[in-house]
């Protein structure tokens, strides 16, 4: 439309609240990662195992010849330790699946350099973040915490509401305990997605966060007959918190609150990562 002629007006329509913008990263971040036939695919398999989960629950109450003739009350006993296995479970399909999606929800967008159009929108970094985090937060969530408390819910429904009040810090314990792993995996794979343009060598680069850096902390451990290298174990700090959480009387290789301080740390580190790197412009020196 020619300017001369004066007929150009600007939008006046209703504008998104700027609490919701975020949404819309999100939105077309979750189309592209479910293009995937395998992403998909993997994602349908990690209910799976709460199913079986759920299963077990009913059997465990109306398996009644079986506990007759047993003479016990049920197969199996669902406690602290029922539920800390599950989430250890789920978290390493957690783990799989943020492998898939992370790397590629920031490391695209750097490479194409679209992060100056996000950004010279009415949209702040912060916006830009929260809404790649929330695919990974809405997924990661849909297999760990949600599955949990429903699995909490069926054995409330078929012990009482004794059981139910009497372990109803359990359901805490599920909640605080998926919410630690996933702000971990979450901040790692967007901050490596930042800093690795390339989403192979950036979901490569997280696998050896994990591996290289439980290897690193046993040959610490071991030369320098020490347990201050399992604080390079990511898997056992999460361990750790877990143990503590789900009241499992087990040998924890972290006392949890050095492992709450180190997993903490590594939040913050990842947040200043990406505060570094998702900018609307790069200097790059020659």
């Amino acid at each position: 439309m020619a300017v001369h002629k004066r007929s150009y007006r600007g939008y006046s329509g209703p504008l998104t609240p700027p609490w919701s913008r975020f949404s819309i990263v999100t939105r077309y971040a979750f189309k592209n990662a479910f293009q995937s036939k395998l992403i998909t695919a993997f994602f349908v398999c990690c209910f799976f195992y709460p199913l079986g989960c759920a299963v077990a629950l009913y059997l465990n109450k109306h398996v009644d010849v079986l506990v007759t003739a047993l003479n016990i009350h049920a197969l199996f006993d669902v406690d602290g330790k029922f539920f800390f296995h599950f989430l250890n479970a789920q978290g390493a399909m957690a783990f799989v699946l943020t492998a898939l999606v992370g790397p590629g929800l920031i490391s695209s967008d750097l490479a194409n350099n679209a992060l100056p159009l996000f950004l010279c929108r009415p949209f702040s970094r912060a916006d830009y973040v929260l809404g790649k985090m929330a695919v990974l937060v809405t997924l990661l969530s849909a297999i760990t915490w949600a599955p949990g408390l429903i699995l909490f819910l069926i054995q409330s429904s078929l012990a009482g509401a004794a059981w139910m009040g009497a372990n109803l810090w359990m359901a805490g314990s599920i909640l605080l305990g998926s919410t630690i792993q996933i702000a971990i995996l979450c901040l790692l794979a967007l901050a490596l997605s930042a800093w690795i343009k390339r989403k192979l060598a950036a979901g490569a680069a997280l696998l050896g966060v994990f591996f290289f850096g439980a290897g690193l902390g046993q040959a610490v451990n071991a030369v320098l007959e020490t347990r201050n290298g399992s604080l390079m174990n990511i898997g056992e700090l999460l361990g750790s918190v877990e143990i503590h959480l789900f009241r499992v009387y087990a040998q924890s290789p972290v006392p949890p609150d050095l492992a709450w301080l180190a997993l903490g740390a590594l939040c913050v580190f990842c947040l200043l990562l990406l505060e570094r790197k998702v900018r609307a412009y790069e200097v790059v020196k020659g």
